[in-house]
């Protein structure tokens, strides 16, 4: 029985509210306890809320080898080509979040990128699965992880949008896995009502085991997939399924590679892509030490400067064995968490009082035998959507996807004004399915094309 499993791992107080409650009520919450892997959730509270579990030491960190811009070889861009002809590539798009820190209420793949049209994020990221699909005449199959929050609303927005184009056989909703938060203090699991249970997506590192229950490395290898790229859906800049990414990737015989740009500064919020022990690693911006973090090369550049844009190329079998194997290390994060007390009053905190438990997809890197990093220009590949003002905003998404296209349109021979910081004096938005890069849209603007002054620019 449920209550005596969470005796079992020290969960006394909400077995006793199982004693306690209405039997409707009691139902409910067994309902939700069932689904969830108490023996797991009772190493976590051990390892991460009742135990310091510590700080990882630093010291013998070393800068990531990186394939830097400039220094392809051109034989590592064919090998990522010949791959997508091949049909040996997936796309999985990581789509778990909510657009609550943008004022944004629905998932965030829905919030609105396009600086003319309003296109969504869902629709962009669709419209370059078309393209490179055109582009390489290959499957290019689809697969967007969504969480329990927000699965049946991603579901309704692709049917309304009828699957933005593709084919719905070409593209699978899977939904990533949850854990209870606990109190920081006695890592009690609470309730965020009554009769439910305060739960929360596992973290994006909860692909690996999200990947293998939902089956999706089965159908990966069905379709005869053996590598698969990640991407996240706030960043509308990226090249999905680069073939320069996937071609190093492929050349190093890597398990696990990814994109990296140059930090702007010290401070930069973003991971960092580094090595130890002869194996990549990435660090959280909040656990890299200030005086590494501000290391400077003799030229004045950073010594650690490779900022991780959350992009990676794996390979199916090495997913599969970190599935296998149980998923990845969690961590603790410290959230406000409102809670049922065991009055039957709700509590709202102002402060943080519980644990939630998340996976990062990073610390899989170390577990490949064999990774490569490769440098993107971030003008071109690294613009996120995480606030809803200031710093990585929709305001700087569409001011970037701006001055990229007004880039492309003079790259075609295209007369674009811009001011003193680069910016165009109208808005642009190319449509991914028109053209992806310079190149595409040099070879599909008809001849003498000049946009009317003055006026947005849309090309689709």
């Amino acid at each position: 029985m449920i209550r005596e499993e969470l005796l079992r791992i020290g969960q006394t107080e909400l077995a006793d509210t199982l004693v306690r409650v209405d039997p409707p009520t009691r139902r409910r919450l067994e309902a939700q306890l069932e689904t969830l892997d108490l023996d797991r959730v009772g190493r976590l509270v051990a390892d991460l809320v009742t135990t310091d579990p510590g700080h990882e030491e630093l010291a013998d960190l070393e800068p990531a080898d990186v394939v830097p811009l400039g220094a392809d070889d051109p034989a590592a861009i064919a090998r990522g080509e010949e791959l997508l002809r091949e049909g040996r590539v997936a796309a999985v798009l990581v789509a778990g979040g909510q657009g609550t820190r943008l004022g944004f209420d629905g998932p965030k793949g829905a919030f609105p990128v396009g600086a003319v049209t309003g296109r969504t994020l869902f629709d962009h990221h669709a419209g370059r699965i078309a393209a490179m699909r055109e582009r390489y005449a290959c499957e290019l199959p689809w697969y967007v992880m969504t969480s329990p929050q927000n699965d049946e609303a991603t579901r309704e927005i692709f049917r309304e949008n009828d699957w933005f184009g593709l084919s719905p056989g070409s593209v699978r909703l899977f939904v990533q896995g949850e854990l209870p938060a606990v109190d920081r203090r006695t890592g009690t699991i609470l309730r965020e009502t009554p009769d439910r249970i305060a739960l929360s997506p596992d973290g994006h590192g909860g692909l690996f085991p999200a990947l293998v229950r939902e089956g999706v490395l089965d159908d990966m290898r069905s379709r005869g997939v053996s590598t698969f790229v990640t991407f996240n859906v706030d960043n509308p800049m990226l090249s999905v399924a680069d073939p320069r990414l996937l071609g190093h990737h492929a050349q190093a015989g890597a398990e696990m590679s990814n994109v990296v740009v140059r930090k702007h500064d010290p401070r930069e919020r973003v991971g960092v892509v580094a090595k130890r022990a002869d194996r990549t690693v990435l660090v959280e911006y909040s656990d890299l030490p200030d005086d590494l973090a501000r290391l400077r090369e003799p030229d004045g550049g950073l010594v650690f400067w490779a900022g991780s844009i959350a992009a990676h190329a794996i390979e199916r079998e090495f997913a599969e064995r970190v599935g296998a194997e149980g998923g990845l290390p969690y961590h603790r994060a410290l959230k406000a968490v409102p809670y049922v007390h065991e009055s039957g009053e709700t509590v709202t905190p102002d402060q943080p009082n519980a644990v939630k438990f998340e996976a990062f997809m990073f610390d899989a890197l170390p577990m490949a035998e064999r990774a490569v990093s490769v440098e993107a220009d971030r003008r071109e590949e690294f613009s996120p959507i995480k606030n809803a003002e200031g710093p990585d905003s929709p305001d700087t998404a569409r001011r970037d996807l701006n001055r990229l296209y007004a880039s492309w349109l003079r790259a075609a021979g295209v007369d674009i004004a811009t001011d003193a910081s680069g910016d165009p004096g109208v808005d642009i938005e190319v449509d991914p399915r028109f053209a992806i890069d310079a190149g595409d849209l040099r070879r599909r603007l008809p001849e003498g094309y000049a946009p009317t002054p003055g006026e947005p620019i849309l090309l689709a």
